[in-house]
């Protein structure tokens, strides 16, 4: 399904708003009758906003052409979602680069303490 998504975002769908957008994850309900489709961008909330706007235009367009492509009998609901694992993971890497290089963080093993925290 993410497959399709991205295909018909990248080949498909001609909004502005959604150029550079990547589908990064889709969660199907246990009935099928819903999934949660995880986007990524670059860019502030102005940009995501923007992207949920291209969604909301583009989405019965993208449920309909993923009903056809995948020969669904119950075609579930979009819901578009901002995936903030990537931001997550920007900060995390910046925490750790911080505290290597306060010395507070480092990456190998100190033997000063015999092998014992």
């Amino acid at each position: 399904m993410r497959a399709v998504l991205t295909e018909l975002l990248q080949h498909e769908v001609k909004d502005p708003r959604l150029d550079q957008v990547t589908v990064s994850a889709v969660r199907l309900s246990a009935d099928r009758s819903h999934a949660r489709v995880y986007f990524s961008l670059i860019g502030d909330a102005e940009r995501e906003r923007a992207a949920g706007d291209g969604f909301s235009a583009a989405g019965p367009f993208m449920r309909r052409e993923l009903g056809r492509r995948m020969r669904l009998r119950t075609v579930p609901e979009l819901e578009f979602f901002r995936d903030s694992s990537f931001e997550y993971g920007d900060h995390m890497e910046r925490v750790f680069e911080r505290l290597h290089a306060d010395g507070s963080l480092t990456s190998e093993p100190s033997d000063d303490d015999g092998g014992q925290s």
